[in-house]
This record gives structure tokens, sequence and C-alpha cells, in this order.
């Protein structure tokens, strides 16, 4: 004898949706309004912080006065969080598909952050980069 559907061994029940609390914007109390608001701003001036010394790093890699792969071993923290594709790119006449064509033979992904990288990583890398410019 074949069983063509199987049954449930017990009746499915579909959890009730949990509820989101109501918060009501009166009973917040002005200190902690106003330390909400600092701690925004704090966080808006640290982003502008590092996004400005990300576009300066970009621009020193760009004009040559500093070397990728030395950013790579040096790992400075406006350079953390850049993607390995954006930290390629910096470099003069090499687009998205140069940088893309050196990472697959690397093995990495372009989405990478670069504070994330291994040492074994940052090696392959900077010998790719380094073998690359070799030629």
């Amino acid at each position: 004898m074949s069983v063509s559907t199987l049954a449930p061994a017990r009746p499915l029940t579909v959890p009730a949706s949990p509820m989101e609390p109501f918060v009501d914007s009166d009973s917040r109390s002005s200190e902690q309004r106003r330390r909400g608001t600092s701690q925004c701003m704090q966080a808006l001036a640290r982003a502008n912080e590092v996004r400005l010394a990300r576009a300066a790093l970009k621009r020193e890699i760009g004009a040559g006065r500093r070397i990728v792969t030395e950013v790579v071993l040096d790992c400075p923290w406006e350079a953390e969080s850049m993607s390995l594709s954006e930290l390629l790119c910096s470099q003069r006449r090499w687009g998205r598909a140069r940088s893309r064509k050196l990472l697959a033979t690397a093995g990495l992904k372009e989405t990478k952050r670069l504070g994330t990288l291994t040492e074994r990583q940052r090696g392959v890398l900077v010998g790719a980069l380094e073998a690359k410019f070799a030629s």
C-alpha cells in the first residue's frame, strides 16, 4: 500500500506575531530625548570623520603618494571598513573589472572588508598585487 501524502503528526499551528511595544512619546523624559539626540550626533560626527579620512586616503592612493600594498599590510583605522574593491578602484587606471579579476585570482570576494582579512589572506592579496604591478 502506498501513501501519496504524509500527514503531520500533530496539527500545524501558526505562532501569533509578536506585538511590537508601544512607546508613548510623552513618557520619555527630556533627559532621555537629549541623550538619544547627542548619541545620534556623535554617530554622525564619527561617520563624517571616517568618510573624510577615507576620501583623503583614496586621494593619496590615486596620486601615488601611498601604495595599496602598504595599506593592505598596515590596515589603518580609516581603511578597516573599506571593501577590497573600493580600495583597489582608488588606484589610477584600475576599474571594477580589473579589481574583480585580481580578487578572483586571489580567491577573495570584492565585498570583503579590509579589516576582516586574515594574515594569510593579506599575504595572498599583496602577492597578487605585486605580481600585477611587476607585469
